[in-house]
């Protein structure tokens, strides 16, 4: 076997031969010839796939494997990492995009020939995208530190993100950086060395063929994506929904520039422009090579992405762009704040130890042109710290800081605090009367983890910005929301605090709507409960237990009856995910996908979907306004045969308590629900009717038990705010 063989996990081989990680120990134990571990640790081995592959194959176990599935081992078990693999991958799928042909050149023959010739074609695609890599001696930044390849590796901190497995040299620049503006910076990609292509070959051909199939750049969306889903904890990313609110915020721009861009979402955002130039930087070398690779797919703009530490080591120190949007490190405090005392960016004024963020503001500020926007993710922090209300007070006078946009809770990591997004703009003429946009967003908060009602977030927030923004000789009217939008003048803000919190200043909806809105609010709670009372089934006569011949949920699959599906991950970024939270708790569908060309599994009138993890009795039938969801994870979609089964019968008798007990296998952490061990009597069509018709009287009663929650907490809680803001008499 090779020493940098492509290598598989047994969770790998179980999905390439299409069976559970349980018959994959069994082949362990019982067959002799199995292959051996070459690698991962001894509760976690891993395989060489050759070997595994060979093996299945003379076994008759090796299942037809999606095409993706096989790219995605390939990269997974790279000899080098994932992100070397990762990147070689992008290389080679933006020579196909650029020049198939000569991609078809180089690629026949054997795995040598293509390692061999391979650096120079990517050169020839990579140098005119990304630029030249400095000359011997020149690559240096201020302080003498040697360029790319000539010295160890040495990331400044940043984003969250795994390094250790970026191999230093393959595709990335991996300069040190010192503090002091950079200088020759090395571009983020350049094309790998023959040796280090070799292992990559089988990957290499496996995405092409890919590339074949969806196209180049969705092949790169699709490993990325995949990657980034795998390694959740080594990447703080910027959910697309929220991308796409800042890009609309900044405006149309043909300069822009993200100074910590991480994967690239806020770039890949932007309407493409054919005369666009992109600049990006980050201090993780992996990152800034991903995001040079996923926009130079993505857009024929120039790309300019360097690897370094933006505050202490500015890639682009010239650069006056027409808009900035950053998703900048939170609570950094080796931000450089020793080093940079008196740098030039600090306009509004040093900032603390503790205020990074006010850092990336005012960089972000420096790198407008006048008149230029930017937008930066912030923590909520950064708009009440008593260390940072100098700086926010002079933004304010200044005319800098035009809207603080309070977001939802679950926008964005980390997830269980209400982020803020700063609206900026680099003053081009003193404001005649200052005044601040503060907006609020977070009644679309939703419950669970499929994130905020995008919708109405991004509605809210573009309609209040622009009704602000615009001049009255443009058509603009700003009218004040209560609890969502107002003005404020900056005089009105300038106080010991400088507290810019929109919740802070913008009165609760109850409290301005005053009274009335309570007696609304109640008279809608009576009509829900008297219904309540309606809708409650009568009791039914005590009888002996109906006895019925059953069948189960895997027989009426196997019989045609129904077909059953499995959610996933698949699918496209602008189709609603239901998802498993979703169906306990009867909402609209709130989760989101990351964009993929894999096919997602759509849900339509008349389907029900169960949940198989919690140890719930829940089964949801799908109606028009869920259907068209692509189902999530963790979740079985049962379509029934209308000539065969009642929908309503089968969710209702998939509900019994005893029917979910029978079907579920009990783990340490959680009951997983065995969806094909369920039960159902066998009955005729006109008797399913008879029972699927109360089913859905219980469906009914129990929604209207919900509305009725929810409104009672509505007025519980505006009679707490009415009684105590003065708006709500006691009596």
């Amino acid at each position: 076997m090779q020493d940098n063989a492509t290598e598989v996990t047994a969770a790998g081989i179980a999905r390439l031969a299409g069976v559970g990680r349980a018959a994959v120990s069994n082949w362990r134990r019982r067959h002799a010839d199995f292959p051996k571990p070459v690698g991962g640790t001894e509760t976690s081995p891993s395989f060489a796939l050759a070997e595994v592959e060979a093996w299945l194959r003379d076994q008759g176990k090796l299942a037809e494997v999606p095409l993706r599935e096989r790219v995605w081992q390939q990269l997974a078990g790279h000899p080098e990492g994932p992100v070397t693999a990762l990147i070689h991958a992008g290389c080679g799928l933006l020579l196909i995009h650029a020049r198939p042909t000569v991609w078809l050149e180089v690629s026949a023959g054997s795995d040598e020939r293509l390692a061999a010739m391979l650096p120079q074609a990517l050169d020839e695609v990579l140098t005119p995208r990304f630029g030249a890599m400095p000359a011997a001696g020149k690559g240096r930044a201020a302080g003498g530190v040697p360029a790319a390849g000539r010295g160890p590796a040495s990331v400044a901190p940043g984003p969250a993100v795994n390094t250790a497995s970026v191999a230093p040299g393959p595709a990335v620049n991996t300069a040190s950086v010192a503090a002091g503006p950079a200088v020759n910076t090395p571009p983020a990609v350049h094309a790998p060395a023959s040796p280090q292509l070799l292992p990559s070959a089988p990957l290499l051909r496996g995405a092409a063929e890919l590339a074949a199939e969806t196209g180049a750049r969705q092949a790169f969306e699709f490993l990325l994506g995949r990657h980034l889903d795998a390694n959740p904890r080594q990447y703080t990313l910027t959910p697309a929904e929220l991308a796409g609110l800042m890009a609309d915020l900044a405006g149309p721009a043909r300069t822009l520039l993200d100074p910590a861009c991480g994967t690239g979402a806020l770039l890949r955002a932007v309407a493409p422009r054919p005369d666009q130039e992109l600049y990006a930087q980050d201090s993780a070398p992996d990152l800034a090579a991903l995001t040079a690779l996923r926009l130079a797919l993505h857009t024929p703009a120039a790309v300019h992405a360097a690897a370094g530490d933006t505050l202490r080591a500015d890639a682009h120190p010239g650069l006056r762009a027409d808009a900035v949007l950053c998703h900048p490190p939170f609570n950094e405090r080796n931000w450089g704040h020793d080093e940079l005392a008196y740098d030039p960016r600090w306009e509004y004024g040093f900032p603390a130890r503790n205020e990074s963020e006010l850092a990336w503001v005012q960089h972000a500020l420096a790198r407008l042109k006048d008149g230029g926007s930017a937008v930066l993710l912030m923590p909520p922090a950064a708009a009440s710290r008593r260390s940072g209300r100098r700086i926010r007070a002079d933004l304010l006078r200044r005319g800098a800081l035009r809207a603080v946009v309070a977001l939802p809770v679950g926008a964005a990591p980390p997830y269980n605090i209400p982020l803020h997004l700063w609206v900026l703009r680099r003053p081009d003429q003193a404001p005649v009367q200052p005044e601040l946009l503060l907006v609020d967003t977070g009644q679309y908060a939703t419950e669970g983890r499929g994130g905020p009602d995008w919708r109405a977030v991004r509605e809210s927030v573009l309609d209040a910005w622009q009704a602000w923004d615009r001049p009255p000789t443009r058509g603009g009217t700003f009218e004040e929301r209560p609890g969502l939008a107002r003005s404020v003048p900056v005089i009105d803000l300038l106080d010991d605090d400088v507290d810019l919190a929109p919740a802070r200043h913008l009165p609760p909806p109850a409290a301005a709507d005053g009274a009335g809105a309570l007696t609304d609010v109640r008279e809608r709670l009576g009509e829900t409960l008297r219904l309540t009372a309606d809708l409650t089934p009568p009791p039914v006569e005590a009888d002996r237990p109906a006895r019925w011949p059953l069948t189960t949920v895997g027989e009426l699959a196997r019989g045609g009856a129904l077909v059953l599906r499995t959610g996933g991950n698949g699918g496209h970024a602008r189709v609603p995910v239901l998802t498993d939270h979703d169906v306990l708790a009867g909402t609209a569908p709130s989760g989101t996908l990351p964009e993929s060309d894999e096919e997602a599994v759509l849900t339509a009138p008349g389907d029900i979907v169960v949940p198989v993890l919690g140890g719930g009795s829940v089964a949801r039938v799908i109606d028009d306004a869920t259907a068209g969801a692509a189902l999530g994870r963790n979740l079985v979609l049962l379509r029934p045969d209308p000539a065969a089964l009642d929908p309503w019968f089968l969710a209702g008798f998939l509900r019994g308590t005893a029917n979910n007990r029978q079907a579920s296998s009990y783990a340490s952490t959680a009951t997983r629900l065995d969806v094909r061990r369920l039960q159902l009597p066998r009955l005729p069509l006109d008797e399913q009717r008879r029972y699927g018709a109360r089913f859905r009287a219980l469906d009914d009663f129990e929604r209207a038990l919900r509305h009725a929650g929810r409104l009672g907490e509505q007025l519980v809680r505006g009679m707490y705010d009415g009684l105590t803001d003065g708006t709500v008499a006691p009596g």
